[in-house]
């Protein structure tokens, strides 16, 4: 198996039963401050597009900037109606945060395809497009072993329906909150792996890097292991190299 530029971390941090009935009130100045970050973040990426055709290099500042970007967007993306994952307040910042429990690296690059950025962010990407569709917004279904079954078949039922299975696991997911106080593993650990196909995806359209992003739903908290390909031997990927 191997790493990718992009690491995205989550540690479930006991979330409350009732929390999450508030959050959408409580992250309200997070969300007013993101759509500001995110107009800057398109715009800086049309700059950056020109950047990479002209010198083949994706602007420094724009690249520490975007990822700030990303960075704040995990955040409360993990905190909110996305993961769940936490009730620690998110950091106003565009800076790495590593005592939050959501955390976001990305290698930046050095050279970068003149050609490549022509195409990827439309025509490469289309068929992960077409699998984040299903995950987010169509039809889809989810399989759940040991004390997790009960919520899995309640996944496939109302995945039926045409609501997208991210959805439908955190519907679940604030249900069981509610009435257990208690997270589902194997729940979190999907969802971790949807979000974490859904990042790369983004970072690899938004031009950040020329790796192409793996088909693989790479569920759990921390990244999986890779496999050494001298000794054979698994190791944990190492954290993408940046200069803060």
């Amino acid at each position: 198996m191997s790493t990718t530029p992009v690491r995205i971390e989550g540690d479930l941090d006991n979330p409350s039963r009732w929390m999450w009935l508030v959050k959408w009130i409580l992250a309200i100045p997070h969300y007013i401050i993101l759509v500001f970050l995110w107009v800057a973040f398109v715009l800086l990426t049309v700059v950056a597009f020109v950047g990479i055709l002209i010198n083949a290099r994706y602007p420094h500042w724009i690249f520490r900037f975007n990822l700030g970007v990303l960075r704040w967007s995990w955040r409360v993306d993990y905190y909110g109606y996305a993961m769940l994952g936490t009730d620690r307040y998110p950091p106003f910042t565009l800076g790495p945060a590593e005592d939050y429990p959501a955390r976001l690296y990305i290698a930046e690059p050095g050279r970068l395809s003149r050609g490549l950025v022509l195409v990827k962010w439309w025509l490469l990407a289309i068929p992960h497009y077409l699998v984040l569709m299903a995950l987010f917004g169509g039809p889809a279904f989810v399989a759940a072993d040991g004390e997790d079954k009960a919520y899995g078949a309640a996944a496939m039922e109302a995945a039926g329906s045409g609501i997208g299975l991210a959805g439908v696991l955190l519907l679940i997911v604030a249900i069981a909150l509610l009435f257990t106080a208690r997270y589902p593993q194997g729940l979190f650990d999907l969802l971790m792996g949807i979000m974490r196909w859904a990042i790369r995806v983004g970072v690899y359209a938004s031009l950040m890097t020329d790796s192409y992003p793996p088909f693989r739903l790479d569920q759990g908290g921390r990244e999986p292991l890779v496999q050494d390909q001298e000794s054979g031997a698994d190791a944990p990927p190492q954290a993408p190299s940046e200069s803060e």
